[in-house]
Parts: C-alpha cells; structure tokens; sequence
C-alpha cells in the first residue's frame, strides 16, 4: 500500500471565518472523493492547529500502488477539486508518497 500525504499552505484570508470556511469547504471536497475515484482506499484531511508552524492542512491518503496515485492526481474529479478550489488560495504545497508495509 502507499501512503500520499500532502500539506498545503494557503494564501492570508481577511478573517479567521473566512479561512476556517475554506478549510472546511476543502476538506468536504477532498474526502468527498472517496466516492467518486475507485483507487483511492481512504482519503482524510486535517487541519493543524499550532499557529506557530507553517503548513495550514494536511491530506492523507492511501491507495495500493504508486501507478493508483497516479491515477488519483489525474482524476478530473480530482482536477477539478484542485484547479478549482484549492488552486485560487493555495500559496504553497508539500507532498511525499511511502510504502506501508
């Protein structure tokens, strides 16, 4: 199995509430996927909640092979969570994939 992890950035918001309603709309549409992209095995996003470091979310993924995240990231609903509503405030992106044994 592999484990895609992915941590995002996101630009400044004018209010807390504004960047908490992102967050949570993100959220929604990430894990939404697990229902409509058949290779992905679990799908969870979270926030971080140390305002001292720099990443604002985490994805957490797992599928069964590396060729399966492939097919994930190039997924048009995937696409389209990503070019819609992560792509206009995301400042910067992380990302590592591992076996899990």
């Amino acid at each position: 199995m592999v484990r895609h992890i992915v941590m995002f950035k996101l630009k400044p918001f004018e209010t807390p509430a504004e960047k908490t309603a992102k967050l949570e709309e993100i959220k929604t549409n990430l894990e939404a996927l697990i229902d409509k992209i058949d290779v992905l095995r679990m799908i969870r996003v979270d926030f971080n909640i140390n305002p001292a470091e720099t990443w604002d979310l985490i994805l957490t993924t797992e599928l069964d092979t590396l060729a399966d995240v492939n097919t994930y990231a190039n997924h048009p609903a995937h696409v389209a969570v990503a070019k819609s509503i992560i792509g206009p405030v995301k400042a910067d992106r992380a990302c590592v994939d591992y076996e899990v044994l």
